[in-house]
């Protein structure tokens, strides 16, 4: 559902949030235009697994979950806060969601939808490579901490198939960084 957030409150919070950290005052007043303002109520979800990114998202207030595809159900991985971003990952590579986000309270976002940030790329929009730019610091730091448990869990001698595949998906992250 659209909501309002007065221009001077998203100001603020984009000026604080990490996501935008590298952006000038004068760029985040041109990044407002393409920021869409959505409300969710609790257990509303934003996207599910497998839907198409279509745009990625700053939680402004409130709280969400990302939900996991189990056997039993919807698993929780992690429960997100104000000042996380998420969703850019099927905005990057063009592949489906990856995981579920639900709203856990009454939630505000800023969205960013996928055509216009791609406008901003098409057009050689120094905003566009600034915040790639920090996706790929953030990704990378996602990657060096998961490749930093996958070590500890292949030497603490689990099972021999999970040994094999943990050795082989930290190999190859090494090789990678």
């Amino acid at each position: 559902m659209k909501a309002h957030i007065a221009t001077e409150n998203m100001i603020a919070f984009l000026l604080t949030t990490p996501m935008f950290d590298d952006l000038e005052p004068k760029e985040i007043m041109e990044i407002i235009h393409i920021v869409e303002t959505l409300k969710f109520e609790p257990g509303d979800v934003i996207f599910s697994e497998g839907d198409a990114g279509d745009g990625w998202y700053a939680l402004y207030s409130g709280e969400v979950e990302v939900l996991k595809k189990s056997h039993g159900g919807d698993k929780t991985i992690k429960a997100l806060e104000p000042g996380s971003c998420f969703g850019e990952i099927a905005v990057l590579d063009g592949l489906p969601r990856s995981a579920t986000i639900r709203a856990k309270k009454d939630t505000l976002l800023l969205r960013v939808p996928q055509d216009k940030f791609m406008e901003l790329i098409d057009q050689d929009h120094l905003i566009a490579y600034k915040l790639i730019k920090h996706m790929a610091i953030l990704l990378a730091s996602r990657e060096r901490s998961n490749t930093e448990v996958l070590s500890k869990l292949l030497l603490a001698g689990e099972l021999t198939e999970v040994h094999e595949g943990i050795l082989e998906i930290v190999g190859d992250s090494y090789v990678r960084e």
